[in-house]
């Protein structure tokens, strides 16, 4: 019986051995480890979670590349958009016939920029149209012109609500009032030599009317951006300078050493940068959703109909004169509306990002460079509306880059990262599980031979065992 007993317990173990050297498991059942099951089966969970995630990252690599590829293309549009500008804009040269073939290709190029917003699709979601992106609106119209928000504000992802805004810093334009007193607009200037505004020489022959003057001053207004007025001084006029631009960067220098309208050889002035506190939605990386607040700062005004601010992603708000004036406390000026994708990037709850994708519909583009006018307004059929055309086609260009730039940020900080990330996270759990869980194929292999070298001994006791009774009975029989 001791020896059944042990051949048994052999037994037993050479079906374990057997068991795992087939399977290569160190753990085929519960019963075999117990604690390490537990720890393998979350490991195992966790691993193909992690695979998963990867190829989640994979698939949302694929589809910021497909965007990025439809965004290149709107680029390129715009960059022969722009060509056609400038040459319409030589109008020296070019005729009414040309000018009409123009502004047709450039239907055909804003015609092409709608059907690639509207037809961008990745399987079967559409990613340029506004449904994957955010869109803002302007709601009151009093105060701000256009908006346009992206994915990201105040560093975190934009959602939907309303827009906010509040006066920190007013912008002022740079100003000059020059000394020389006239009796009236048509009195003669009475005195001959040059005067400079900005780089931009005028001269005289002490002939002209100061109203004369002036317009000359105003028709140099596009290169010197200045503009010129008569205003009341004393019992006379004088004249007055002002500058087109908002803001610091955009002043005035003038230099009269003649002293045809100034009592001094020179003056200069600088306008004042505005500075206004949005505030918008966003989701926190908790994934609450609260009220973030950026400074939106600005120094270019629009047609001399609004004022362009910005802040450091790209984000854009132009205000009306009313809107830089009035705005001196929290006033809503439009809403947000947030279509955006989420992708989950990780093996866990909550481990995901969202990204908007941009709107490139021809009217969402060039919106901030003159007021109520956009890529799908172009007309260069007149001087200046080539003249707007190049000032439009350059903003659509820069809000394009910016957002290409966001896009290209997106899928190499985020989704790039990350799948290298998981790669390394997966190869460790895989053989941290694989410690616990696989069988140690050399030391099985020892045991199994072990084992078997007893299974035999156990074999040929237990007949060794068996027969000591029939050796006793036959001392009986002899007896």
């Amino acid at each position: 019986m001791t020896a059944l007993r042990n051949l048994n317990s052999t037994s037993e173990s050479v079906q374990g051995s057997i068991e795992r050297l087939s399977s290569g498991l160190r753990i085929n059942s519960a019963s075999d480890d117990p604690a390490g099951l537990i720890i393998s089966e979350g490991m195992r969970s966790q691993i193909s979670g992690i695979s998963q995630a990867m190829a989640n990252s994979q698939d949302a690599i694929n589809m910021a590349k497909t965007a990025e590829g439809a965004l290149q293309e709107v680029q390129r549009l715009l960059g022969d958009m722009r060509s056609l500008a400038v040459a319409s804009a030589n109008t020296a040269v070019v005729d009414s016939n040309t000018l009409q073939a123009n502004q047709t290709q450039i239907r055909s190029s804003i015609a092409s920029i709608n059907r690639i917003a509207q037809e961008t699709q990745f399987g079967t979601k559409k990613l340029l149209d506004g449904t994957a992106g955010v869109l803002a609106n302007v709601t009151n119209a009093a105060d701000a012109s256009s908006i346009y928000m992206g994915g990201t504000f105040a560093g975190e992802t934009v959602t939907t609500g309303p827009i906010t805004i509040n006066q920190v810093t007013q912008a002022t334009r740079a100003s000059a009032s020059l000394g020389q007193i006239f009796a009236n607009s048509g009195a003669i200037a009475g005195t001959a030599g040059s005067f400079v505004i900005n780089g931009y020489s005028f001269s005289t022959n002490g002939n002209e009317t100061v109203q004369a003057l002036v317009d000359r001053i105003n028709q140099a207004a596009s290169t010197t951006g200045v503009t010129a007025n008569l205003v009341p001084n004393g019992a006379g006029v004088s004249v007055s300078l002002s500058q087109n631009n908002y803001g610091a960067r955009y002043g005035i220098s003038f230099f009269d050493p003649s002293g045809v309208l100034h009592t001094s050889s020179s003056v200069s002035s600088t306008g004042v940068d505005a500075v206004y506190s949005v505030s918008a939605n966003t989701i926190a990386p908790s994934g609450s959703t609260h009220v973030s607040t950026a400074l939106f700062t600005g120094g270019r005004g629009v047609n001399d109909s609004g004022l362009k601010l910005t802040d450091t992603y790209g984000n854009a708000l132009v205000l009306t004169e009313n809107g830089n004036v009035s705005v001196t406390s929290p006033t809503q000026v439009g809403t947000i509306t947030v279509g955006q994708m989420r992708f989950q990037i990780g093996a866990f709850a909550d481990q995901n990002v969202s990204f908007s994708l941009p709107t490139v519909f021809a009217d969402r583009l060039g919106t901030g460079a003159v007021a109520a006018n956009s890529i799908a307004t172009i007309d260069l059929t007149t001087q200046q509306g080539a003249d707007n055309a190049i000032k439009i086609i350059d903003d659509a260009v820069t809000q394009l880059a910016q957002l290409r730039g966001q896009l290209g940020s997106f899928q190499k900080n985020f989704l790039e990262s990350t799948t290298r990330s998981l790669d390394i996270a997966k190869t460790n759990l895989t053989a941290s599980e694989s410690t616990i869980r696989d069988a140690d194929m050399a030391e099985e292999m020892t045991q199994y031979t072990k084992e078997q070298i007893l299974q035999q001994s156990g074999l040929s006791m237990l007949a060794q065992a068996n027969q000591q009774p029939q050796n006793i009975l036959s001392l009986l029989k002899n007896g």
